[in-house]
């Protein structure tokens, strides 16, 4: 059965502090019509796994800006395998392009670095998601 609207977890894992990208993605992503949860700041990967099963999400989207992507998006990663959830993953923020290719090998869909356009992350998730939900 298809689902009318694409459903977005939107997570701050870790000690970062700072969130403001992550509201304005959320915003956009709203804004193109999607259901957007907000978990807020200080996320552990243990939370961010169970509010994605919790809501039922389609989209688990990782924003980081503190460089602890190499420590908490392997972890979340293995928490949804071991827990068999099947969403899309995707992060952003602060990541080295060098950093990308691994984050990917882990199961990372995409990576959006900072001055990405909003269009290509709505463009990219609903995309991803054109075959499980009516309204995309």
């Amino acid at each position: 059965m298809k689902k009318n609207k694409i459903k977005v977890l939107m997570a701050k894992p870790g000690l970062d502090g700072h969130d403001r990208g992550a509201k304005v993605v959320a915003q956009a992503l709203r804004d193109a019509g999607m259901e957007v949860i907000y978990t807020g700041l200080h996320q552990t990967p243990e939370q961010i796994v169970e509010a994605a099963i919790h809501e039922d999400v389609d989209v688990i989207g990782l924003s980081i800006l503190s460089g602890a992507h190499h420590t908490l998006f392997p972890k979340i990663m293995e928490l949804l395998r071991q827990k068999r959830v099947d969403v899309i993953v995707i992060g952003g923020g602060i990541i080295p392009q060098e950093d990308i290719p691994k984050l990917k090998q882990l199961g990372i869909a995409k990576i959006f670095t900072p001055g990405t356009p909003m269009e290509d992350t709505v463009k990219f998730i609903k995309e991803k998601l054109k075959n499980k939900i009516k309204s995309v």
